[in-house]
């Protein structure tokens, strides 16, 4: 199977995808990591205004399959969430990069984006884990 990966966006070894945009980051999760989860059902959104560290658990994700996070990739307060993804949270389905995304970062540290992985390095964890 072909995942779609944009080559504009970071991710992290997680499957989260992240757009930076000055000093906002958008996150969802990848296109590989929605196909493992399956239908999505369910997603539980922060409150806008929650700080978080790089690494802590910010949305939890209900699928048929199972029970996943997204995961913060980058020190920062939410300062939207993806509210449509209340009453459509299949959306992250069929368009993880697009209506799918699911919370706006204000970044604290902006030397954290150095760490997050280009889309050939993020492929080839998947190809890693396809194995």
């Amino acid at each position: 199977m072909e995942y779609e990966f944009p080559n504009e966006l970071r991710y992290l070894q997680t499957h989260e995808w992240i757009r930076i945009e000055d000093n906002i980051a958008t996150v969802g999760i990848t296109d590989y990591a929605q196909h493992q989860l399956g239908d999505i059902v369910y997603i539980e959104l922060p409150e806008i205004g929650t700080a978080l560290q790089k690494g802590g658990n910010v949305v939890e994700i209900e699928s048929v399959k199972a029970v996943g996070e997204l995961m913060m990739p980058l020190s920062g307060k939410i300062i939207e969430v993806n509210t449509g993804l209340a009453d459509n949270p299949e959306s992250v389905n069929s368009s993880p990069y697009g209506t799918g995304w699911m919370v706006k970062i204000e970044i604290n540290n902006k030397s954290e984006i150095n760490e997050l992985l280009t889309v050939e390095a993020y492929k080839e964890i998947v190809e890693t884990e396809k194995k």
